[in-house]
Order: C-alpha cells, then sequence, then structure tokens
C-alpha cells in the first residue's frame, strides 16, 4: 500500500500511518487504506496490535486541510462519515488496539488515538482538537469520545479554545496511559502488546466486547453483558488449561501462583 505499513512480530501486528511528508495527515486514500488493512489482519495469528506514525515528529497531525477545504457540505458529511466508520471499526476491533502516539497527535490524529484501547505517548507528543480554529467542528468522533475520555468540562475546554497540550498535561488529565522517551517508546508498545497477546485471546476479546459494550448502557445492562461473556469462555482450551495450570501451581510446594 502507499500509505499503510504493516508487519506483524510474533502474535503483535504493527500498523504504520506512512506519509512523513504530510506528518501522517489523513486523507481519503490514507483512510481506505487503513481500513483496507484493518480488514486483512489474520485474528487467528494476531493477538494485539500497535498504531503509530512513520518518523520520530508525528503520529498523525490532522486530516488532510488542503483536501478539505474546497469540500462541499455534502463532500465534508460523506469525509466525516467515512472517517468515523473507520474509527469505529478499530473501537470496535476484536483484539487490542494500543496506540503508540510519536509527536503530534492533532484533530483527526487524536481522534483516531481515542478509538484505540490505550495509548501511550513519547514526551515530545503535542495533543489538540483545532477544529474551531478552522471554521469546523471536529468530524471524525472527537466530540464523543474526548468527553467519555477526560470528562466533559476538560473536553469542552479543549475543544472551545482549540488549545493544544504537550505529553505531560495530556497523562495528567488521563488522555494517554504513560510518557516515555522517544526512543523508548515503541519498544513500551511492543512489550505491552506482548503482554496482552500472552494472556488467552478469547478471554482478552471477552473483555474488551464487555468493557466496550457496558459503557454504553446502565451498569444492570452492563452486568448481563458480562455475565453472558464470562459464561463463554468456559469449555473452551484456555479456560481448560489456564485453571488446571493454575491448580497444578497451587499443588506444587516449589511453584507459588502469579
Amino acid at each position: 500500500m502507499g500509505f499503510i505499513d504493516y508487519e506483524v512480530e510474533g502474535f503483535v501486528g504493527i500498523i504504520t500511518i506512512n506519509r512523513p511528508k504530510a506528518l501522517n495527515a489523513l486523507n481519503d486514500e490514507v483512510l481506505g487504506e487503513l481500513e483496507q488493512t484493518f480488514d486483512a489482519v489474520d485474528l487467528g495469528a494476531v493477538r494485539c496490535l500497535i498504531l503509530t506514525g512513520a518518523g520520530d515528529k508525528s503520529f498523525v497531525a490532522g486530516a488532510d486541510i488542503g483536501a478539505m477545504s474546497t469540500m462541499s457540505k455534502a463532500e465534508g458529511t460523506a469525509f466525516g462519515k467515512k472517517g468515523n466508520d473507520i474509527f469505529l471499526k478499530i473501537e470496535k476491533f476484536p483484539i487490542p488496539v494500543i496506540a503508540a502516539i510519536n509527536g503530534f497527535c492533532l484533530g483527526g490524529g487524536c481522534e483516531i488515538s481515542m478509538s484505540c484501547d490505550i495509548r501511550i505517548c513519547s514526551d515530545n507528543a503535542v495533543f489538540g482538537q483545532p477544529e474551531v480554529g478552522l471554521g469546523i467542528t471536529p468530524g471524525f468522533g472527537g466530540t464523543q469520545r474526548l468527553a467519555r475520555l477526560v470528562g466533559a468540562g476538560m473536553a469542552k475546554q479543549l475543544i472551545y479554545t482549540a488549545k493544544n497540550i504537550k505529553a505531560d498535561e495530556a497523562y495528567r488529565i488521563g488522555l494517554v496511559n504513560a510518557v516515555y522517551t522517544q526512543e523508548e517508546l515503541m519498544p513500551a508498545a511492543k512489550k505491552m502488546a506482548a503482554a496482552i497477546a500472552g494472556n488467552a485471546p478469547i478471554a482478552v476479546r471477552a473483555c474488551k466486547k464487555a468493557i466496550n459494550e457496558g459503557l454504553q448502557v446502565s451498569i444492570d445492562e452492563g452486568a448481563a453483558i458480562e455475565e453472558e461473556l464470562f459464561g463463554s469462555c468456559f469449555e473452551s482450551y484456555d479456560q481448560r488449561e489456564g485453571m488446571a495450570n493454575f491448580l497444578r501451581k497451587k499443588d506444587d510446594p516449589k511453584k507459588v501462583p502469579e
């Protein structure tokens, strides 16, 4: 593909948005290739994904303003729907997705990172939703996910002012889980992904589904979703072997269960 690189290391897939001359900005072609890449992931072999941007300056600097500048209302609406559809696909993807944010993470970049399960960033990362300064609203889920992640008040402040924040502030408000040096970022992402991939894949997928779906409903409905997914794990190889292994360790005085 022209703008998306994909490689697999063990059980971990790494998706890289590779348009560094444009700071990895999103246009129709990039979005299309991104969707094709996710559709092509072998879920039988890959248990966790890392999403990142090429180079050390930018994760995704936003949507391509040059492409958007001449859009009609209908074209703008269609572009927003295309981005939203793809980001919803990422959010609902069966396996976890870690965003390794290396540099600028603005507009559509911030929005795609928020569609991932976990966000970690480099210390040069910059976050923001600058759309109102361009005469538009966030169009790829920014008004929805940011409020859910950091609270309505902070989300409104960031969106209304169009002010950018640095990595330490993003960590303080809970937008990212951790901050690393640029050199440490990808090794940390790979280590986390490997830890996730090392756990029972059926259980991990069920946990993602339970959390995502439970956040959209009442606690009573969420508990019912959890009960169903909890039960679905039983009689699987992972459950049988995982519990048998635990009991073997418990019965062996030389081994202490972790």
